[in-house]
Parts: C-alpha cells; sequence; structure tokens
C-alpha cells in the first residue's frame, strides 16, 4: 500500500463509493487511486500501476475503474483503456466518453469504427463533448487521408467561436498541427501562437511547438534520484512490485481482492 498518502482530500463521491468497502480495504484502495492522479502526468505507467492495484481489489467501483481507464490511456495502453472506458460507460450510462472510446479505436487502427461511433452521437450532447468529438474526428479524417476534410471541421469551429476558451485554444492547437504536417511552418506559427493567447495557464505545450519552430533547443533538466535502498520497497516502482507480488499470492482468495498489508 502506498505511504504518507492524505486520504482527507478525497472528493465525496470518491468517499462515498468507497464506503461499500471495509474501511482497511477502502484506505488501501484510495491510496492507490490518489498516487496514480498524482504521478499520471509525471510517470504514467507507474500511475497505470497503482491504478491496477486498485482496480484489482475494488473492480466494480466505477472510481477505480475511472482511475484505470485514464492512466491505461495516458500510458499508451490502448486496448486497456478501451475496456475499461467501455464498462464505465455501462455502468454509468450517458455519452460523455464516447470521443475517448473512439480515439481509442483511433489509436488500436479502427478509424472507421471510430467514426460510427461518433456519428452515433445525438446532436443535443453538451458543447463539450462535441467538442471532444470533433477533436477525435479531425485526428481520424487526417489518418484516413482527408486532412482537408479535418482542416475543414476544425476552422468552422473556430469560426463559430463554439465552447469555452480553452476548448478554443485546444481547437487551434490541432489545426496549427495539421498546417504543420502539410509543410506550412509559417501558418502554423501564427496558429500555436493564437492558442497560446487563449491558454494563459499553459495547459498545452505550445510553448516547446513555437521553440521548436524557432530552432530553440530547450535545455533538458537533468534529475538525480537516489537509488532506494535494496531493503526499502516502499521506494518507487519496489512499492508497487511488491504489492503485485504480493496480491498474485493470494489470487485464490474468493474475493480476489485478497489480505491487505
Amino acid at each position: 500500500m502506498p505511504t504518507d498518502v492524505d486520504l482527507s482530500a478525497l472528493p465525496f463521491g470518491v468517499k462515498a463509493e468507497l464506503k461499500s468497502l471495509p474501511k482497511d480495504l477502502a484506505d488501501t484502495v484510495a491510496a492507490h487511486i490518489i498516487v496514480a492522479g498524482q504521478l499520471v502526468d509525471i510517470d504514467p505507467d507507474l500511475a497505470y500501476r497503482h491504478a491496477e492495484a486498485a482496480r484489482r481489489r475494488a473492480a466494480r467501483l466505477p472510481i477505480v475503474r475511472e482511475a484505470a481507464a485514464e492512466t491505461a490511456y495516458a500510458s499508451g495502453r490502448y486496448d486497456v483503456a478501451l475496456r475499461e472506458f467501455r464498462a464505465i460507460r455501462r455502468m454509468n450510462g450517458g455519452n460523455e466518453l464516447v470521443p475517448v472510446i473512439a480515439d481509442c479505436e483511433r489509436a488500436l487502427g479502427r478509424p472507421r469504427d471510430a467514426l460510427e461511433l461518433l456519428e452515433s452521437l445525438p446532436a443535443n450532447e453538451p458543447m463539450e463533448v462535441r467538442i471532444e468529438a470533433l477533436l477525435v474526428e479531425a485526428g481520424v479524417r487526417d489518418d484516413l487521408g482527408q486532412r482537408g476534410e479535418a482542416m475543414r471541421l476544425l476552422r468552422a469551429a473556430i469560426t463559430r467561436k463554439v465552447g469555452t476558451s480553452h476548448a478554443q485554444a485546444r481547437l487551434r492547437y490541432a489545426y496549427a498541427n495539421l498546417l504543420l504536417e502539410s509543410g506550412d511552418e509559417a501558418a502554423a506559427r501564427d496558429w500555436f501562437t493564437a492558442a497560446a493567447a487563449l491558454d494563459p495557464d499553459g495547459t498545452l505545450d505550445t510553448s516547446d511547438r513555437l521553440a521548436e519552430l524557432d530552432g530553440v533547443r530547450l535545455p533538458e533538466v537533468m534529475e538525480l534520484v537516489d537509488e532506494p535502498d535494496d531493503d526499502d520497497p516502499a521506494e518507487g516502482d519496489a512499492a508497487v512490485d511488491s504489492d503485485t507480488a504480493a496480491e498474485d499470492t493470494r489470487a485464490t482468495t474468493p474475493s480476489g481482492e485478497g489480505a491487505l498489508e
């Protein structure tokens, strides 16, 4: 189990789901979910392993399946992400996951399946879902050799100024990326700059893309990390590895969740 994790900051909805578990098990599952969330943008592979440790213990909880899906997606395990996102959709209903499910189909080399799924979305879906679907469709169209259509879709949404400022930044970013892949570096630079103007918090990597276009080499930050002591399995990957090994030795327990460390 991850150590030194503050469980008090869990959202109310997560706590409500975890109440269906015995307290010790709930604490362990919660700790794995929290650490997975902290690591997903830093070390997606390790984040996935924490989410998977939670899933093995409490696979019936939607919040656990969500953590597994998101970390699998972030770490490039699109087959696992597709399975998990589909499971969440069955649990919760609704269409908000259709874009990411379609994107998994696209990543697995099934663009036609992705388009068919996107076309099934009702026209009255919330704007944020429709924008996500449009961004995925643009990528699928480009994969199919329909770059002109992909750019038309993006430009139409930009012109109509649909969605939030951040959504507009993402649309401009996607449009700039297609321009760059088409060889129009000058126009791509303009659109990356336009995306950056709508993304003051820097959630997109527009500064890196602009630096590349300007021929600026950004310094690589080297971080020295002490090797974990051999006798301290609670450090880094070893914590999850030992957790996994212990879980495997208890695979014959009727619940599939086993005892807790």
